[in-house]
Order: structure tokens, then C-alpha cells, then sequence
């Protein structure tokens, strides 16, 4: 589900290409992340099919997570046409970021 970014270019293409992307922002030392990422994994499945959703391990780029203001674990950010709409960071709760996220996806993909 989930496509592991290598590189701070690959991951400008992408924000700038998908008119819907969530970036989850990681490090290996996080425990919660390893429990959430699955549940995110399963949110866009079954309700937001169109996000294009990648990992970024943040201790491996932090070029990546510094361009992004990204300075903790786990963090997701959606971006939709390129621009930054939803930013949650540590305890993110899977209903409160679908509710986040059902309008701007639903505008875009109607």
C-alpha cells in the first residue's frame, strides 16, 4: 500500500504530480508508528482508494521531513494538488483523520 520514498526528488514528483498524496513520516524507533501505519494503510483502502499514500523514514531523509517541518514520529501530511491540507502529528486518532479528510477528497474526486 504503502510506496517507501528514497528521495527528496522522488518525493517533490509526487506531491506535484497525484492530486492526492499522504506522506507518513517514521523512524525505525517509533513503536507507535509500526501500530498505526497499518490502520492508515486500511482508511485509504477502503475509504480513500485515490490517495496515493508513501513512507518516509525520516532518520534516513531528513531532508525530506526538515522541507516538511516534520520533526516528530509519526506525522502524516495530505497533501491535495500539491498543497499541504492535513498535518497530525503523534497521537492521531484514524476517525478523526478520515473526518479530516472526507471533504477536500471529496471535491477532488467528484
Amino acid at each position: 500500500m504503502f510506496t517507501e520514498i528514497q528521495s527528496f526528488d522522488e518525493f517533490l514528483k509526487l506531491k506535484n504530480e497525484e492530486p492526492a498524496l499522504l506522506a507518513y513520516f517514521s523512524t525505525e524507533a517509533c513503536n507507535v508508528c509500526k501500530v498505526l501505519k497499518p490502520k492508515v494503510a486500511d482508511l485509504l483502502q477502503q475509504e480513500f482508494p485515490k490517495i496515493k499514500s508513501v513512507y518516509i523514514k525520516s532518520d534516513k531523509l531528513p531532508e525530506v521531513a526538515a522541507q516538511n517541518q516534520v520533526f516528530t514520529a509519526p506525522t502524516i501530511l495530505v497533501f491535495f494538488d500539491g498543497r499541504e491540507y492535513i498535518r497530525k502529528s503523534r497521537n492521531i486518532g484514524i476517525g478523526e483523520l478520515q473526518l479530516e479528510i472526507e471533504r477536500p477528497y471529496s471535491l477532488i474526486f467528484s
